[in-house]
């Protein structure tokens, strides 16, 4: 029987415990892991931004349609008339919905320009940034579509890749900037409400959307696939929207709420039958707040 000395007792007993610390330590270690895994596993991952349903700043940006284009007066912009930042009470635009009465200048901008297409976004999204707006809408696309014919509209794929390169743009001068992407409208079923008048015909001759628009009364097959071809390109621009945005946490589409939307006459101007009149603007602005003040986007 071997007699173990004072020496290597002491010896085993500190081996002893260092090796309980090390458990302990093991224990500790992995149980953080796991509990730090668990709360991401719960989390989905790093906590994403959490979209604001108060925005208390608003920029907007697009074409004729956040202009306010022949809303008041035949062939003009009419910026007080704007769905996104107009403040004529008729329309009860986003921004006086959003702001109430803190709606001022300084909160409130318009950038948008009558013709503008979206190689023309980039420009408009690095002036809104300045501003640091919490909000930006976005609704560009009827114009690319809009054409002198169907031919020449713009490609899906450019269209996509100038909404990414502009939506990049965004995000590196302003990158916690909310931004809300309307779907485009359809033009066919403006078409179709509008070709009725006579004088909304006359004024669609002057170069409105001759895409779509032109020989307006005509049935014929080749103008039938004409203007399914402009609606389809349409249908293509609005996937590319959402696609593009649903890569960004702080991006918000509508889920094509604007091209579904059945406008009638009633909401069309009754200076060229195409614009949203008043009443149009104010069904985009409803349309546009009750999206943006949801807690959950559009499905």
């Amino acid at each position: 029987m071997r007699t173990t000395t004072p020496a290597r007792r002491r010896g085993r007993t500190s081996a002893l415990r260092a090796g309980a610390v090390a458990a302990v330590l093991a224990v500790a270690v992995t149980g953080c892991q796991e509990n730090d895994s668990a709360a991401d596993g719960e989390r989905g991952g790093p906590a994403a931004p959490r979209w604001n349903t108060a925005p208390a700043s608003l920029a907007a940006v697009g074409d004729s349609i956040t202009r306010g284009f022949d809303a008041c007066s035949v062939l003009a912009d009419c910026p007080e008339a704007s769905w996104a930042t107009g403040n004529d009470p008729e329309v009860h635009s986003l921004a006086t919905r959003l702001l109430g009465e803190a709606l001022t200048p300084e909160r409130s901008w318009n950038y948008a320009v009558t013709g503008s297409r979206m190689a023309d976004l980039g420009a408009q999204l690095t002036a809104a940034a300045a501003q640091r707006p919490d909000l930006v809408t976005v609704m560009v696309g009827s114009n690319d579509a809009c054409r002198p014919t169907a031919s020449s509209m713009t490609s899906v794929a450019d269209f996509r890749e100038e909404f990414e390169r502009a939506m990049a743009g965004l995000r590196a001068a302003a990158p916690t900037a909310q931004v809300y992407v309307s779907s485009v409208p359809d033009l066919q079923r403006l078409w179709e409400q509008g070709k009725g008048s006579a004088v909304g015909r006359q004024i669609w001759k002057l170069g409105i959307c001759q895409s779509m628009l032109a020989d307006a009364e005509s049935v014929t097959a080749g103008a039938t696939a004409r203007r399914e071809k402009v609606r389809a390109r349409v249908v293509e621009y609005n996937e590319a929207l959402r696609q593009v945005c649903a890569k960004d946490a702080l991006c918000r589409y509508d889920g094509g709420a604007v091209f579904q939307f059945p406008f009638t006459t009633e909401q069309l101007s009754r200076w060229d039958w195409f614009h949203p009149g008043k009443d149009g603007q104010a069904r985009l602005a409803e349309l546009a707040h009750r999206q943006i003040t949801s807690p959950e986007p559009p499905a």
